[in-house]
């Protein structure tokens, strides 16, 4: 294995790693504004209302894309061993 491959590796890791993380971050800090704004119009400024919109959002993420997301991770996993093998 030489140094271009490793630098393909880590380069496809990155980009893995923010395909998946990526959408539910944006999900999280749009859910997060939102509920800012609302304390702000509403001068509610309980901890727990900021907090459980973002866990429930990001459980609900979890259970519609957590086969992508691990199908996207497995599928990375595939191509280190091969190009290893190789």
């Amino acid at each position: 294995m030489d140094q271009n491959q490793i630098i393909d590796i880590l380069r496809e890791g990155i980009w893995v790693a923010l395909k998946i993380s990526g959408p539910m971050l944006v999900l999280s800090m749009a859910v997060g504004v939102l509920v800012a704004i609302f304390q702000a119009a509403t001068q509610i400024h309980e901890q727990t209302l900021a907090f459980i919109p973002k866990l429930l959002l990001i459980v609900a993420f979890f259970l519609l894309a957590g086969s992508w997301m691990l199908s996207s991770m497995q599928d990375f996993t595939r191509m280190i061993f091969t190009q290893m093998i190789s």
